[in-house]
């Protein structure tokens, strides 16, 4: 659980009148225009929890209030802790950022980069060069996703619902779903949202020889103490799963750009979620239900320098190459992407190792800091973690898609705001 504040939020450099606006924002803009049916809010600097706020229902047909322990889908807020856990093998020598995929996966040696046709009778040709751990965890692999929508490729993957919201099969069945599917382009000529993760998640599975998610529990989540973080919700905690809604109509799940005006329908029932379940696919990418106290944790430990409570996940070297901009000639997102949707895609945002990383906010035009880095999750989910401003923001809530609204643009803004006394 979040212990107590220690000081006032202004002994951190931060204001609470403008913390206090925040809250006022999400319940008037979000909550009480049905936008979203409950939030939770956890900003974190110099060393304490300077602020935290629950509003609104974790289930609306139940009534049931968002609490300090709801539990969440964080969905893509999954990639990160998959990607620390990669870099844990990097740093036991176990395996290279340079090394070809294939070598792991010797199914994927041919694969080769679309050209046209559909499924399964596609034109390929071969890729300029092999595809290497680094484009797994940069996302320039060529893997894409099936909710893309914009190619005959990412419809290869929605017929064989690879990494898809009904996720069907296991890991070792979609890398060999995909050995029949053609890469969208040569690794390291583009930057695509995709499935790569999920295939990071097989590699540690391999590489460490036991079970991917076995990996977690013993040197992520058990060490330091995230008890409410897994692949699924066991039943003596069923209780504190929120419902999960959709912004759209009828309750898809659009990740394209749209008017939306409010208003939600309910697209998983926390009494008959897949996630009351231990799933058959365990996915690194976005298969993770967790809380905001469980998430906090394992974001002190990054900006912390890989350490938390004489917990060490990583070296502060390899934690600083991992929050570095890893796009080929120091690009940003919006210069490389082909992709049709990401949970950051603003000028002057690089990626690195599993993160997004501000490489210069005059960019963005969104307040921020140079090295800030972050990532989020479908359900709307989002966390950041300013190094410089000894800052962590976790904003949770369950709507789908998470670009229906600018929520993340706000919160920016809006924490930003907040702080009275700049460490830069």
């Amino acid at each position: 659980m979040l212990a107590p504040s220690s000081a006032a939020p202004e002994t951190a450099g931060i204001s609470k009148t403008a913390l206090d606006r925040i809250d006022a924002h999400l319940k008037s803009r979000y909550i009480d225009t049905g936008r979203f049916p409950g939030t939770q809010l956890l900003i974190y600097r110099r060393g304490k929890v300077v602020h935290r706020s629950s509003q609104g229902l974790a289930d609306v047909e139940r009534k049931v209030p968002v609490k300090d322990d709801t539990i969440y889908r964080i969905y893509s807020m999954t990639k990160p802790i998959t990607s620390v856990a990669f870099m844990m093998l990097v740093e036991e020598g176990k395996v290279a950022l340079d090394e070809p995929v294939a070598k792991y996966i010797p199914e994927w040696k041919d694969l080769g980069v679309f050209v046209a046709g559909t499924a399964p009778a596609f034109m390929t040709r071969p890729p300029a060069r092999p595809m290497l751990i680094l484009d797994l965890l940069r996302h320039t692999s060529g893997l894409t996703y099936g909710f893309q929508q914009r190619s005959n490729v990412d419809a290869a993957y929605r017929e064989a619902k690879i990494a898809a919201v009904d996720m069907v099969g296991t890991l070792q069945s979609m890398i060999d779903n995909l050995a029949k599917i053609p890469l969208e382009f040569s690794p390291g000529e583009a930057w695509n949202y995709s499935v790569s993760a999920d295939v990071v998640g097989y590699l540690i599975g391999k590489i460490a020889d036991r079970p991917f998610e076995q990996f977690l529990k013993e040197r992520i989540f058990d060490p330091l103490g995230m008890s409410d973080t897994d692949f699924h919700v066991p039943a003596a905690k069923a209780h504190r799963l929120a419902a999960c809604y959709s912004a759209d109509a009828g309750g898809g799940i659009s990740f394209h750009a749209g008017e939306r005006k409010g208003g939600f329908v309910l697209q998983d029932d926390p009494a008959s979620s897949t996630f009351l379940s231990r799933p058959d696919f365990i996915s690194g990418g976005g298969g993770l239900c967790s809380t905001v106290p469980d998430y906090l944790t394992f974001c002190r430990a990054l900006i912390n320098g890989g350490e938390l409570d004489g917990v060490r996940l990583l070296g502060p070297k390899t934690l600083k190459l991992m929050t570095s901009n890893h796009l080929p000639g120091g690009v940003d997102l919006p210069t490389m992407s082909r992709s049709m949707f990401a949970e950051a895609a603003y000028n002057g945002i690089g990626f690195g190792l599993g993160f997004s990383v501000t490489m210069d906010p005059t960019k963005t035009l969104i307040p921020g800091t140079a090295g800030e880095f972050a990532w989020g999750g479908a359900a709307s989910t989002a966390f950041w973690i300013d190094p410089a401003e000894e800052l962590i923001t976790i904003f949770m809530t369950q709507v789908l898609p998470s670009n229906a609204y600018p929520i993340r643009r706000e919160l920016r803004t809006m924490v930003y705001a907040a702080i009275s006394e700049s460490n830069v």
